[in-house]
């Protein structure tokens, strides 16, 4: 599982009070970029090119089903059996990211929030960009913006997932085969 926290929810009143995690339903990603802007598309398209990267690299059959990561996100991020997952809730932040739940790996976006919600406890910042709590499964990455994470720094995080050991033993079916790898040598 994949679970991605920010600072911001969609601008949108069905997404204000929202207070738990509900899969969206397929065709709302291109609503929601519809009827917000272009903020919104780049965070969605930013988070799918990221799990397609992943998916590549860990060569996972459910995201390799689609062609392009346009494809991906338009069939499967963030649906039901996506193993993807994106938080909006501040207060529940630091419950999620203290429950270790081996078999999820938590991507917090934006340094500032990071900063913010985590004070850093725990966190190996690697450079400005990114931070790890490998115990936690917590990655700190640039916000999800084209300028941002660019393709670059989306393999920088790709490898940085794929670096994560499981403590429990469960991986997460997103990154089993390469971590099997990883522990192998």
């Amino acid at each position: 599982m994949i679970k991605v926290f920010m600072a911001n929810r969609p601008p949108l009143a069905e997404y204000q009070n929202v207070a738990e995690i509900c899969a969206l339903s397929f065709g709302e990603i291109a609503r929601v970029a519809a009827e917000t802007g272009n903020h919104w598309r780049k965070v969605f398209n930013v988070y799918a090119k990221f799990i397609y990267s992943l998916g590549l690299a860990a060569d996972n059959h459910d995201v390799l089903l689609y062609k392009t990561w346009q494809q991906y996100r338009d069939n499967k991020l963030l649906q039901a059996d996506s193993q993807t997952q994106l938080h909006f809730d501040h207060q529940g932040l630091s419950r999620v990211l203290s429950n270790t739940d081996g078999r999820a790996v938590r991507i917090v976006m934006g340094k500032a929030f990071a900063e913010r919600v985590l004070n850093n406890s725990q966190l190996t910042w690697l450079d400005t960009h990114f931070a790890i709590n490998a115990e936690l499964g917590i990655i700190v990455c640039p916000y999800f913006d084209y300028r941002q994470l660019s393709n670059a720094r989306i393999e920088v995080l790709v490898s940085l997932v794929m670096s994560l050991k499981d403590v429990d033993a469960g991986v997460d079916p997103i990154i089993n085969p390469i971590m099997n790898t990883i522990e192998n040598d």
